[in-house]
C-alpha cells in the first residue's frame, strides 16, 4: 500500500477545503497543528474516475473511506469506516501535530472500473458546520429538557419528603402530647394513691394505739 503525505498548516476557526488525486487504497495523511481541546470537523467526498466519459462521476457508489487520526504519540482519536462521502469528528487533548489519514477501501465489488479518485475534503478547525450545529442544539436542548424533568422529578420527591417528615412531625407531637397528659394524670393518681395510703396509715395507727390503751 502506498503512502502520500502531505503537510498542511491552519490557524484556529479556520476553513479549508481541496481536493487531490489518488489511487484505490492509497492512503493520503495530512497532518496538521492544532492547539489543545480544539474541535476538528472534516467533510469529504469520493469521485471516481470514469474510463469511457474520461471524467470522473458525481458520486462513488461502493467505495468507502477509512479515516484514522491519530498524534505523534501514537494515541488513536478516531479510526472508523465511512461511505463514499461523509462527515468526521474529533478533539485534541494535547497540542502538537495530528495525523489524519483517509485511505479508500476497493472496488473489486462494485461494477463499473477505474481506480483513479478525486477527493474532495474539507477541514475546520475549532468549529462546526451549521447543520451540526443545529443537531448539536437539538441534543442540547434535548438534554436540558431531560435535566429540567429530572429537576421537576426531585423537587417533587423533595416536596414528598419534606411532607413525610411533616407528617411524622406531627405523629411524635400528638405521642408527646399524648405521653405528657398521661404523665400528667399518672402524677396525679399517684398523689391520690400516696394520700389514701397516709390516710389508711395514720387510721390504722390510731386504731392501733386506742386498742392497746396508749391514748
Amino acid at each position: 500500500m502506498q503512502t502520500l503525505t502531505f503537510v498542511l498548516s491552519f490557524y484556529f476557526s479556520l476553513s479549508t477545503a481541496f481536493y487531490f488525486h489518488v489511487g484505490e487504497r492509497e492512503e493520503k495523511c495530512i497532518i496538521e497543528d492544532i492547539p489543545s481541546d480544539t474541535l476538528i470537523t472534516g467533510t469529504f467526498k469520493i469521485q471516481q474516475w470514469d474510463i469511457r466519459r474520461q471524467d470522473f462521476l458525481e458520486s462513488a457508489p461502493g467505495l468507502g473511506m477509512f479515516v484514522t487520526v491519530t498524534t505523534y504519540n501514537d494515541e488513536v482519536l478516531l479510526s472508523k469506516l465511512y461511505g463514499p462521502q461523509g462527515r468526521f469528528y474529533f478533539t485534541s487533548h494535547s497540542p502538537g501535530e495530528h495525523i489524519i489519514c483517509l485511505e479508500s477501501n476497493s472496488t473489486r465489488l462494485v461494477s463499473f472500473g477505474g481506480s483513479k479518485l478525486r477527493i474532495h475534503l474539507e477541514i475546520r478547525v475549532g468549529q462546526r458546520d451549521l447543520d451540526a450545529g443545529l443537531a448539536q442544539a437539538k441534543d442540547r436542548v434535548n438534554e436540558v429538557s431531560f435535566k429540567l424533568e429530572h429537576l421537576i422529578e426531585q423537587i417533587e420527591q423533595i416536596v414528598k419528603e419534606q411532607n413525610y417528615q411533616r407528617d411524622r412531625e406531627e405523629d411524635f407531637r400528638m405521642i408527646s402530647e399524648d405521653t405528657n397528659s398521661n404523665v400528667l394524670w399518672w402524677a396525679f393518681v399517684q398523689t391520690l394513691i400516696f394520700i389514701s395510703i397516709g390516710i389508711f396509715q395514720m387510721k390504722y395507727l390510731k386504731d392501733f394505739f386506742i386498742a392497746k390503751k396508749l391514748v
